[in-house]
């Protein structure tokens, strides 16, 4: 069965390029990305297992760890990263699942019959700290992803877990958010003194909170 959005994320123990490790153990009390790879020594892949690592420190900052899988053995992994640090000039730290046996893949739906028989497609999942899966993104094996709006989601995630808000369409970090329906206006105005701009009795905006604990 498929994973959905609000499913615990299936806890699993695999080999990977640091050693072997248990999902809920390597992530502790923070947030993860898991994603995947069709196989090892691909361009796309390359690039994106490069991005991830250039984005180290960014993800640290949100107290986020990323774990990436190919259905390759670790050998080949190992091989692949001295590339990936050669290629896109960083430093991979950050593991990558042996999923030879497709055990990771298949738990977390990434093989899709229609696209490949045996490869992963690109999936991405973030994971919260409750072990929820807060998001799903699949792309083909052609596209790489773009890891801009990773980073923008997993904020408007983190936002809008501390906050009865959401975040309105091309939302980037500190500009304004959109009070969330199920707070009332009443409510609003004492939980955001800043004031709320009240476009309908629906539609109501504030200043981005994260922003304002900030300054």
């Amino acid at each position: 069965m498929a994973l959905r959005l609000g499913d615990t994320a299936p806890d699993f123990t695999a080999k990977t390029t640091i050693g072997t490790i248990n999902l809920y153990d390597y992530l502790g009390d923070g947030w993860g990305i898991l994603f995947s790879h069709p196989a090892d020594f691909t361009p796309v892949c390359t690039t994106e297992l490069g991005r991830t690592a250039q984005l180290s420190a960014e993800f640290a900052r949100r107290n986020t760890k990323a774990l990436a899988l190919s259905v390759d053995p670790v050998e080949q992994h190992l091989k692949w990263i001295g590339d990936i640090n050669s290629t896109q000039n960083v430093s991979v730290s950050f593991p990558i699942i042996d999923d030879s046996e497709r055990t990771v893949a298949t738990l977390y739906d990434m093989i899709h019959p229609n696209a490949s028989a045996t490869l992963t497609v690109r999936s991405l999942f973030i994971i919260d700290p409750a072990r929820k899966v807060r998001l799903i993104i699949t792309y083909p094996a052609s596209t790489g992803r773009n890891f801009t709006e990773v980073l923008r989601v997993l904020d408007s995630l983190q936002l809008t877990s501390q906050y009865s808000v959401a975040t309105p369409a091309d939302w980037v970090p500190g500009s304004d958010v959109i009070v969330a329906p199920s707070l009332s206006t009443e409510d609003a105005l004492k939980q955001f003194p800043a004031g709320v701009d009240i476009v309908r009795s629906w539609l109501r905006y504030v200043a981005d909170p994260a922003a304002q604990q900030q300054t």
